[in-house]
């Protein structure tokens, strides 16, 4: 969380980053907006009395218009204000687009599994992620074409990819190679085969293009300059999330809320600091959006922020040290969706220059403080995705978007408006497409029962053993991360050794006769437990769920 607050905190000097785009192309659509005027009409045959009232109920609805009109100037000075003539003359840009002819980011390289296939999802495809016999990353629809079983759910026999239904096997370029129940002398049909996706490793990150007609556009994989220069180092997790992919978009460019729903998550985030945020806009494409943002009192912008489609956010910010040398740091954001009401983030925060502190604290450290931040988001973020769908009806009815918190928020949005038309599902500024399957929403647990059913990793909550939940802190994150699923199990085979050893020694404690002895004995119990503790804390603070205190009443 110091690395995402690092973004709020003032420096004394900074450095312009230099951004270009291609111009956009677009299509203006005119839409209608019938208005409506009231009128008050008096009936002359009214008496002398009823004339006064009649006047004195038109000059108090005349005052209450004129206030009315005086609110509206001044909801206009805070709210944010449409950012075209176009959009004030209610017209609609409309561009290119498809949701398959992009990249969409599957999953840390390092992380994927040499011994099993990995079954993942893009909107509600689903897909199957395997190392073949040569190392090579192989992606093919998670379906096998005898009786459509999940492809995921099978093994790895000899660098190919085996259905654990029947047996069917399948490598490179969805060949199949195997089918047990044929007869000797019989071919395998060419109709066996799956189909595949093309994937690419950039950047420490795999990318999967979605477009089964359209060939694989290279030039359209990110690539993150700060990431490429020398000595640049970064801290890297993966989490699983029980909400729409526009909502952890918001959240993750809205640096507003980091004050308030992180207070006291380290020594950055102070609820006493929230207050106004400078923003500037300096681009609008098709593709996205980009420009400064600060504290509104330092007044300047030192932090550049991009949103790039289909879902890539990045932070950037310069900051030159006394000695004149500029230190690069970047907060990455590749968000994936995975179905209406859910996704998967990659989150990447590095700097050419760390502060020395960062190697005294393991790598899982940083990772368990990562969930714990998206935990204290969770409950009000579910809840924002089961609303919007309720309600059907675009962001614009709904929110109140302020100039100086919620900029980058409505200018999502309203791109999305831009190209909402061509994703399965939008909920835009002034447009909305909804579903056509119904949402999986899943809430994040509150109180007692949220701690006691996260406290196991082997539970996905009370009464269901290794059942997967999107709620639990195992599943959301320890299960894609190879670092801290190695780091539980050898807490976990530490705790047990030094049990056991508690165990023996309290033992020959008893036994022996000798007071020295017991003495000697019962302080390496006694150290030994400690140890039995301080595991015990490392695995809950890997696998339990951060629940605010308010909540446990």
């Amino acid at each position: 969380m110091a690395l995402v607050n690092s973004f709020l905190l003032p420096t004394k000097s900074h450095l312009a980053l230099h951004v270009s785009s291609p111009p956009s192309k677009t299509t203006t659509l005119l839409s209608t907006n019938p208005s409506s005027n009231s009128n008050f009409n008096f009936n002359k045959a009214l008496s002398s009395r009823r004339r006064k009232q009649s006047w004195h109920v038109a000059a108090t609805a005349d005052i209450k218009a004129a206030s009315t009109l005086l609110d509206g100037e001044e909801d206009q000075k805070v709210l944010v204000e449409p950012s075209s003539e176009q959009e004030r003359k209610g017209e609609r840009e409309v561009a290119d687009y498809d949701w398959t002819q992009e990249w969409y980011p599957l999953y840390l390289t390092k992380n994927v599994p040499h011994d099993a296939p990995l079954g993942l999802k893009v909107y509600d495809k689903n897909i199957v992620l395997f190392r073949d016999a040569n190392h090579q990353f192989q992606c093919y629809e998670d379906r096998c074409p005898h009786r459509l079983a999940k492809l995921s759910e099978g093994q790895l026999i000899d660098g190919r990819l085996e259905c654990l239904y029947h047996g069917w096997q399948f490598e490179g370029e969805g060949k199949c190679v195997k089918i047990p129940q044929l007869p000797a002398d019989a071919k395998i049909p060419k109709s066996a085969c799956v189909k595949t996706y093309e994937v690419r490793d950039s950047q420490g990150v795999l990318w999967v293009w979605m477009s089964p007609k359209t060939p694989p556009n290279a030039s359209k994989i990110p690539w993150f300059e700060n990431f490429a220069r020398p000595g640049f180092q970064d801290i890297s997790t993966t989490h699983e999330l029980p909400y729409d992919h526009s909502i952890l978009l918001e959240n993750l460019m809205d640096p507003a809320h980091v004050p308030i729903s992180h207070d006291r998550t380290d020594w950055t985030a102070k609820r006493e600091d929230a207050q106004s945020l400078g923003f500037e806009v300096t681009e609008r494409t098709d593709r996205g959006f980009a420009g400064w943002w600060g504290r509104e009192k330092d007044g300047s912008k030192p932090n550049f922020l991009r949103f790039e489609a289909p879902c890539v956010l990045q932070n950037n910010r310069e900051i030159v040290d006394k000695n004149g040398e500029i230190n690069h740091f970047s907060g990455l954001f590749l968000c994936r969706p995975t179905g209406q009401g859910k996704s998967m983030l990659i989150v990447r925060f590095g700097a050419t220059k760390r502060s020395p502190l960062i190697k005294l604290f393991p790598e899982w450290y940083f990772h368990q403080n990562a969930s714990k931040v998206f935990e204290q988001d969770m409950g009000f973020l579910s809840s924002q995705n089961e609303i919007l769908l309720k309600e059907k009806v675009p962001t614009k009815e709904l929110y109140l978007n302020l100039k100086s918190s919620d900029t980058w928020v409505a200018e999502y949005r309203k791109w999305m408006d831009k190209v909402g038309h061509g994703m399965p599902y939008h909920f835009g500024h002034s447009t909305i497409s909804l579903p056509k399957e119904p949402a999986v929403v899943e809430h994040a647990p509150a109180g007692l029962v949220a701690g006691q059913s996260a406290s196991s990793p082997a539970k996905g909550g009370i009464g269901t053993m290794h059942a997967p939940n999107l709620a639990n802190r195992y599943f959301r994150h320890v299960i894609h991360c190879k670092g801290c699923s190695t780091a539980v199990k050898a807490f976990q085979t530490w705790k047990n050794v030094l049990s056991a050893v508690v165990v023996a020694l309290a033992a020959l404690a008893i036994l022996v006769s000798g007071k020295q002895w017991k003495v000697l004995l019962l302080a390496s119990a006694s150290l030994c437990s400690v140890g039995v503790y301080a595991c015990s804390t490392a695995i809950a603070m890997n696998t339990t769920n951060f629940i605010r205190v308010h909540r446990r009443l």
